[in-house]
């Protein structure tokens, strides 16, 4: 398995200098960079035929009641972007033609698909000041020292128990069966009852050469007893996922990343996240995502400036070797800057040796209120390891949350 997407081949070291020009610290880091997310070959075949669509998501994020049956109004939204549920239940999603590839914000569909995400395709996918604004002026075109690697911490299992709100995002790209961290996250239009998860725009869409991934699916706790690779081969899927598989009824991310976004240089990092909407495959009985995991973490959008943050956890499930995607892991560290573009705003920086498939796990603060808050998300990395980097969350980010918030607003 390997990091998908470097951004050029890596550099040994794997880490930037202080440079007092932008354009050559984006040159240095540039050498070394990869998206943290992973993947393999989907493999496929054994799929073919045995899933069966049992909901999707209309424009108000309601669902069918399980069974299976697709609203005719659902049909026909999905009809005019070329898709026929019939034929992607049965394996049409597999088609990457680029020229059909829903690209835009408003084309997000993602159709159940029941029991596709099953064990054995889920463990094979590898791989307190406010003005924000102010902050980040001073800060653009400035990256501190690449920092000491800092050795990435076992999470104690079970997982629910010392870390509920973190979990798995599954995806399918033309590259095969992806992986992603995520996080739990608060809704303000829901308070106490979050079906909302963070994790970063490479892990729901392509960026500038592409669009939407698809299958897109959220999986909390996974692996909550923090089995082996081994003891997992058999496993029931209650084991892998004790809290259900979450479908991804709708989800955002910023337009600078659908823009700018891309496997070279860097490209839109600053702007690397998205917040996803979920629903419970098997129905959860009425009850959210948050009332099933029992937690989720506000989002910070006024999180401190890097000299002011003390120390930030990035949580996460590292794929990519000496890992091996089963295991829940953490990093703590005092952040520093890391600028690629003198015309974005500065990112975290942090020393961790978690790899390919951390990519999306949340990054944990104090708040501007002095409680922890989400703060980051991982996005980028040296292909050789050592250190992460996350956009720090401002105004666009809250505009992304603000917007999947307010489409469920109201059911």
């Amino acid at each position: 398995m390997r990091p998908i997407r470097p951004f050029f081949t890596a550099r040994r070291g794997g880490g930037a200098r202080r440079t007092t020009s932008p354009v050559l610290t984006a040159v240095a880091l540039a050498s070394g960079l990869a998206l943290l997310a992973t993947g393999c070959d989907s493999g496929d075949s054994e799929a073919d035929g045995r899933p069966s669509a049992v909901a999707t998501a209309d424009d108000t994020g309601g669902t069918s009641d399980g069974k299976i049956k697709i609203p005719d109004d659902i049909r026909k939204k999905l009809k005019e972007h070329g898709i026929d549920i019939d034929k992607w239940k049965n394996g049409a999603w597999k088609d990457w033609n680029q020229d059909d590839w829903l690209r835009e914000a408003k084309d997000y569909v993602n159709p159940i698909i029941k029991d596709l995400w099953d064990p054995e395709r889920m463990r094979r996918a590898k791989d307190p000041d406010k003005g924000v604004d102010n902050d980040l002026s001073g800060d653009q075109g400035v990256t501190d020292p690449t920092p000491v690697p800092v050795t990435a911490r076992a999470v104690s299992p079970a997982y629910h128990a010392n870390a509920a709100t973190a979990g798995k995002v599954f995806f399918d790209s033309p590259e095969g069966t992806m992986v992603c961290s995520a996080t739990v996250v608060q809704d303000p239009a829901h308070p106490g009852k979050s079906n909302l998860v963070w994790t970063a725009g490479h892990c729901v869409h392509a960026g500038k050469k592409g669009g939407w991934y698809r299958n897109i699916a959220f999986v909390p706790s996974y692996n909550d007893a923090g089995r082996s690779t081994a003891d997992l081969q058999n496993a029931a899927k209650d084991e892998v996922a004790p809290y259900g598989v979450w479908w991804g009824d709708w989800t955002q991310t910023s337009e600078q990343w659908i823009e700018q976004g891309g496997p070279t240089g860097g490209q839109g990092a600053a702007y690397d996240f998205a917040v996803i909407h979920v629903t419970p495959e098997q129905g959860g009985g009425g009850r959210s995502l948050e009332e099933t995991v029992g937690a989720a973490l506000p989002v910070d959008f006024a999180a401190p400036a890097v000299p002011k943050v003390q120390s930030l956890t990035a949580t996460g499930y590292p794929a990519a070797p000496p890992y091996d995607g089963q295991r829940l892991y953490q990093c703590q560290d005092k952040p520093g800057r890391l600028s690629l573009n003198a015309s974005d705003p500065t990112m975290y920086r942090i020393g961790c040796t978690m790899t390919g498939g951390s990519s999306g796990g949340g990054w944990v603060a104090a708040g501007s209120d002095g409680k922890p808050a989400l703060v980051s998300n991982t996005s980028i990395g040296p292909v050789t390891a050592g250190w992460l980097a996350g956009p720090r969350l401002g105004p666009a980010a809250k505009s992304v949350y603000d917007a999947v918030s307010g489409k469920f607003a109201g059911q």
